[in-house]
């Protein structure tokens, strides 16, 4: 692996690690990035690092999954009602990802013109969103019930186009039905282990026959980083949430949408 390719992994690892929980849309920005650096990299290693920061949230949460873990093995509802409410909002995005890979795969959607358009449009969803729904009737992701559950689920389901954003959309889909802000970023939180796990086993599988040894580095490595970046983010954006809302991540999705037009534009 040359200088310059490690260089480009490593910052596209960081931008993962500090973009994957915030309602911004980690992949559009690592498509743009990987525009501008003009670096060729396998097809799985966008995927794949997202998993890396995802998987960082096993680590902040650790006690929390493992008394769900406890708790379903001793039947107790508050732990059954979490599981139930992450596997009912992960399957509209598993049955929809296995239908539609090849069609997701084959349309040019992965473009940096797309991802500004996205951008734009959904800063401006969150911005009408936190002013309508203001009033939040759910305070944790165990007070959710399965049609909640399925609801955000499906939401989630828009963020397969780049620049959307998965946090974004479930975390708006959470607003939507009722939840604090709290609850509904940490639910896209734990949404995101199955859904996440799910996509790049799913596409590393798809594409591992063309994986070189530089491709498989360049992911490991990449991995690591958004790991150890996201760890450290993931708290602090919680309480950032809390305390300023989402229109902060509103006017930055406007701003960088526009600032990639105008990039396009001059380029």
């Amino acid at each position: 692996m040359d200088l310059f390719l490690l260089l480009s992994v490593v910052l596209i690892g960081t931008l993962e690690g500090l973009t994957e929980f915030l309602p911004v849309s980690s992949t559009g920005h690592l498509i743009v990035l990987k525009e501008m650096l003009g670096v060729e990299l396998p097809a799985a290693f966008l995927i794949a690092i997202q998993l890396g920061a995802i998987l960082a949230v096993c680590t902040v949460y650790h006690r929390r999954l493992a008394e769900t873990t406890v708790g379903l093995v001793r039947r107790e509802p508050r732990a059954w009602r979490f599981a139930v409410n992450v596997l009912v909002g992960f399957l509209p995005a598993a049955v929809v990802g296995l239908l539609a890979y090849k069609f997701i795969k084959s349309v040019l959607l992965e473009s940096p013109l797309t991802v500004a358009v996205a951008l734009i449009a959904g800063g401006i969803v969150i911005l009408v969103l936190e002013r309508l729904f203001d009033r939040p009737r759910i305070g944790s992701v165990d007070e959710m019930t399965p049609p909640v559950a399925l609801g955000i689920g499906i939401v989630q389901c828009l963020a397969m186009i780049p620049g959307v954003s998965r946090s974004g959309a479930t975390i708006m889909g959470g607003l939507g039905f009722g939840l604090s802000r709290k609850a509904a970023a940490e639910y896209s939180f734990f949404l995101a282990i199955p859904t996440m796990v799910a996509a790049t086993g799913y596409d590393l599988y798809k594409t591992a026959d063309g994986l070189t040894q530089t491709g498989a580095l360049a992911i490991a490595i990449g991995f690591a980083i958004a790991f150890v970046v996201a760890a450290l983010v993931v708290k602090a954006a919680v309480g950032f949430i809390e305390r300023h809302g989402f229109a902060p991540f509103a006017w930055y999705r406007i701003a960088a949408g526009t600032g990639v037009i105008v990039w396009l534009a001059l380029r």
